[in-house]
């Protein structure tokens, strides 16, 4: 009898462990659809990583919930969303400056790829403890603390958006559901921390 429930406790345990991993790849198509116009990412990575977390607390939340969300973090997000793209540009300035052999480019294009990485970090940190009554500023300087204090969680992170872009130039519909995975990624720092 002990070892009946061992073993039906083992099967739960697998399920559990594959409704999250279905759960996450279905979370990383809708964060996607809804980041299409990419000043909405921010907005489409808060939806989902709050989509995670009533997830794995058991509460009820599908597709309708989703789009909710990201639509409320839409509204101060969209500034969050372009200021991202606005720091690639100025990214690309600072390669042009390596290529073009200027003195000091190789220093200030290191400076800018680590400012745009900690800049991601800090995006994505702040979309995981989204609620719809947070204000992105807050959120953000939150995150940015949390960056530099949390060089472990970041580092995560940082894994994780580099398979994100590894796996989009290998396969590109493969980034799809992997983003899915950055939001759980971004949901378990945040979680391993509040715990400390």
């Amino acid at each position: 009898m002990r070892n009946g429930s061992r073993k039906a406790a083992r099967g739960s345990r697998v399920k559990d462990r594959f409704a999250l991993f279905a759960e996450c790849m279905l979370t990383g198509v809708w964060i996607a659809a809804a980041a299409l116009p990419l000043v909405t990412f921010p907005a489409a990575l808060a939806a989902g990583t709050r989509h995670l977390r009533r997830h794995l607390a058991g509460e009820r939340g599908g597709l309708r919930e989703f789009a909710a969300d990201t639509r409320a973090a839409a509204r101060g997000g969209w500034l969050v969303g372009a200021a991202v793209p606005a720091a690639g540009a100025l990214l690309l300035v600072d390669l042009a400056a390596v290529r073009a052999g200027l003195p000091g480019g190789p220093f200030a294009g290191a400076v800018g790829v680590l400012a745009l990485i900690g800049l991601l970090v800090a995006v994505v940190r702040a979309a995981a403890l989204w609620e719809p009554r947070a204000t992105w500023r807050t959120l953000l300087a939150d995150a940015g603390r949390r960056t530099v204090q949390d060089p472990a969680g970041s580092l995560l992170l940082v894994c994780g958006m580099a398979v994100v872009a590894l796996s989009g130039a290998l396969v590109l519909p493969l980034a799809v559901p992997v983003l899915g995975a950055l939001a759980a990624a971004a949901t378990a720092v945040e979680a391993r921390r509040l715990a400390r």
